[in-house]
């Protein structure tokens, strides 16, 4: 796993789900931009109780700073090109003043 910092745009509502014992986490999507432009999607889980108060309160369009670890991917869209994400478990985030206030 890599170590990094997303800084993006949040793409959807943030949901937040139980597992099997009980223990309440967040999902959300980011769309972040590459060096040469390009969007690319990372998909976040955070299991800690503020990061993911601080992720339920923001809403679709939000910006949104993320700290934690990284694992690349590669997935397909409906025309069959393959697209570079990022999946991240999320240890830290910066939150703007005013969002979800």
């Amino acid at each position: 796993m890599i170590d990094g910092l997303v800084a993006g745009r949040l793409y959807g509502e943030t949901e937040e789900r139980t597992d099997k014992a009980g223990k309440t986490f967040t999902l959300a999507k980011v769309r972040a931009s590459t060096a040469d432009g390009e969007l690319l999607f990372v998909n976040v889980i955070a299991f800690d109780a503020a990061v993911c108060a601080a992720m339920q309160v923001m809403q679709d369009g939000d910006s949104v700073a993320l700290s934690g670890s990284l694992s690349p991917r590669v997935w397909t869209d409906k025309q069959g090109n393959a697209r570079p994400a990022l999946d991240m478990v999320a240890h830290r985030v910066i939150v703007l003043p005013g969002i979800g206030g």
